[in-house]
Order: C-alpha cells, then sequence, then structure tokens
C-alpha cells in the first residue's frame, strides 16, 4: 500500500471519528432539551451541507468525469436517502475517473 493509500484511508477514518463525534456530541447535549421546529430544520439539513462542502472542490475542477458523477449524484439525491447518495456519488466518481480520460 502506497503512503497516498495510506493518508487517504487515514482522512477517510477521521473524517468517520469527527462525523460520530459530531452527532453523538449533540445527542448528549440536546438529548433532554426541547428543540425548535425551526432549529430541528436546521440540524437535519446540516449533514448535507458538510458533504457538499467536502466535496465541491472536486466538482470545481471540471474534469468530465467529476461533472458526470455530480449529475448522476444529484439524480440519487433526489430519489434517495443520504446513505445511498453518498455511494452512488463515491461509486459514479470512482466509474468514470476509471473509464474517461483525466
Amino acid at each position: 500500500m502506497g503512503a497516498g493509500t495510506v493518508m487517504t484511508v487515514l482522512t477517510l477514518l477521521l473524517m468517520a471519528l469527527a462525523t460520530y463525534c459530531t452527532r453523538i456530541g449533540g445527542y448528549l447535549l440536546l438529548n433532554r432539551q426541547h428543540i425548535a421546529p425551526r432549529t430541528a430544520k436546521v440540524m437535519e439539513a446540516a449533514p448535507g451541507c458538510v458533504l457538499i462542502a467536502v466535496l465541491a472542490p472536486d466538482f470545481a475542477s471540471g474534469r468530465m468525469a467529476d461533472l458526470l458523477a455530480l449529475t448522476v449524484t444529484l439524480v440519487a439525491a433526489m430519489r434517495c436517502s443520504l446513505l445511498v447518495t453518498v455511494l452512488v456519488g463515491i461509486g459514479s466518481g470512482w466509474f468514470f475517473r476509471m473509464i474517461l480520460p483525466s
């Protein structure tokens, strides 16, 4: 396994840990609190916003593979859950990068 692969896996694991910590931290802080409906809506939208912030730089690159993956992911987002959308985005990104030149 190359150094780049190790760094990629480490980055993914640290991102997963950070996500878990924010989720469990929010639960521990707010589990006995009353949350206003407007606040609840904002909190429900946050995971999607974080996902967009992480992925946006790749899609701004202008590479055809990334733009096609973005299109497929947007269609999935309109029809599927967040987990399925993430998996479709990862899979389509990998697929298009494999079949299309840089």
